[in-house]
C-alpha cells in the first residue's frame, strides 16, 4: 500500500500517496489527545463555576460542553476544514475522493458514521483490518464514501533527482554531457524512467536519438544504456 493511479473523467492520471497505516494510527492518538485535554479542561472549568451543583442540570451541562463537541469532533473538522483534523494536519494527512477532489459533506457525514463500526466498537480493529487489505488506505468508511487517506508529505528518493549512484572508479565516455543543464537533465532522468517502468521502448530510442544529436555524437551502446551512460557521465563531470 503505497501509491496507486487513478483516471479522471478527462484521462488525466493522478498519482495518490496513499497514507500509511503507521501515520494514520498516530494521527488518531493526537487527535485523542486533543479531545483528552478538551475533557479534562472542560471538567475543571464546569466545576471551577459551580455548574455541576445541581445533578440534574451538571448532566446536562456536561452532555452540551464536553459531550456533543467530542461526538461531532471528526465531522466537524474533516468537514470544514478540507478533509483534516488536527491530528492529520499535524502529520500531514487528508481526506480525499478517489478522483482526486475534494469530498462533499455527504462523504464526509458517511465516515463519520461508519465511524463506529470502524474504530469505536471494535477499537479500531475492523478499520487497520481493511486498510491493509484494500490497497487503497481505505477503512470501510471510505469504501462506502469512495474516500481514502492520502499523505501530503512528499517523500524524496535518489530517482527524483538528477543524482546517479556512482561507484568509485567509475570511467566517463561523453564529455559532450556538460552542455546540458540540471534542469535538462533531471527530465531526460524524468522520461527515461517513466519510459522504463512502462517498457516504452520508443520513447528510449526517441531520447536516446535527441541526446546524440545535441551532443554531435554517435552513441557505440544501445539506446537504453547510452541514456543511462549521459545520466552517469553528467553526474560524474558536475560533481568532480
Amino acid at each position: 500500500m503505497d501509491n496507486f493511479q487513478i483516471e479522471t473523467a478527462q484521462n488525466v492520471s493522478i498519482q495518490q500517496q496513499v497514507a500509511g497505516i503507521g501515520d494514520r494510527i498516530l494521527s488518531y492518538l493526537i487527535d485523542l489527545l486533543i479531545l483528552g485535554a478538551y475533557w479534562i479542561a472542560s471538567i475543571f472549568l464546569v466545576t471551577a463555576f459551580g455548574l455541576d451543583s445541581n445533578e440534574d442540570s451538571s448532566i446536562n451541562i456536561y452532555f452540551m460542553i464536553i459531550g456533543i463537541p467530542s461526538f461531532l469532533y471528526f465531522l466537524f473538522f474533516e468537514g470544514f476544514w478540507d478533509g483534516r483534523t488536527p491530528g492529520k494536519a499535524a502529520i500531514g494527512l487528508r481526506v480525499v475522493k478517489l478522483d482526486g477532489s475534494k469530498p462533499g459533506f455527504g462523504s464526509f457525514f458517511v465516515r463519520w458514521i461508519m465511524r463506529v463500526i470502524d474504530v469505536t466498537l471494535t477499537t479500531g480493529g475492523i478499520a487497520v483490518f481493511t486498510i491493509l487489505l484494500n490497497g487503497k488506505g481505505q477503512r470501510l468508511g471510505d469504501i462506502a464514501a469512495g474516500t481514502t487517506v492520502v499523505t501530503e508529505r512528499k517523500k524524496v528518493r535518489l530517482s527524483h533527482t538528477i543524482l546517479e549512484d556512482i561507484a568509485e572508479d567509475y570511467v566517463p565516455k561523453y564529455p559532450q554531457v556538460t552542455v546540458f543543464t540540471d534542469a535538462d537533465i533531471q527530465k531526460v532522468k524524468t522520461v527515461y524512467s517513466n519510459a522504463k517502468r512502462y517498457s516504452k521502448h520508443n520513447v528510449i530510442l526517441k531520447l536516446s536519438e535527441k541526446l546524440a544529436r545535441t551532443m554531435q555524437i554517435t552513441p557505440e551502446e544501445t539506446p537504453f544504456a547510452f541514456v543511462d551512460r549521459v545520466l552517469k557521465d553528467y553526474n560524474y563531470y558536475t560533481q568532480k
